[in-house]
């Protein structure tokens, strides 16, 4: 994206390898565990009010359809899905760090879960970006 600086790069230090068996194990035990490394990652875009703007356009083209406009997981498309899609005011949401959101964004649930990865769809700064309008919805 032109103009922004909000890529860090240090998403590219979580070996794929480690990723796909996270997925993998999440997908067959019915949780969602993120590799401590992600935990790590820190979003370059935080604190920056145009980079959260971004993230709302792109929640509301990607996200909104299954999370809902709010961000309550009550869209129209969610509410049949299984597992529900998360709330991201809950406590369970807003206490993760900014990098395991990411890299849930990043690599889907896995599985039969309806949360795809979004790691060839969107760009990092995309993702990074969707993180602050996440935390920006937890406010509401």
């Amino acid at each position: 994206m032109a103009g922004s600086n909000c890529s860090s790069g240090d998403e590219k230090q979580i070996r794929a390898t480690q990723n796909e068996n996270t997925i993998e194990a999440s997908a067959n035990s019915g949780e969602w565990k993120v590799p401590p490394e992600a935990n790590k990652l820190k979003n370059p875009c935080a604190g920056k009010a145009e980079e959260t703007a971004k993230g709302k356009n792109s929640y509301n083209i990607y996200c909104a359809v299954c999370h809902g406009n709010g961000g309550r997981g009550d869209g129209e498309s969610g509410k049949a899905l299984n597992p529900k899609p998360a709330d991201y005011a809950s406590p369970a949401v807003q206490q993760q760090t900014d990098g395991a959101l990411f890299w849930r964004m990043t690599h889907g649930r896995g599985g039969t879960s309806p949360m795809i990865a979004y790691k060839d769809i969107l760009t990092d700064e995309q993702r990074w970006q969707l993180v602050n309008c996440i935390r920006e919805l937890g406010k509401k």
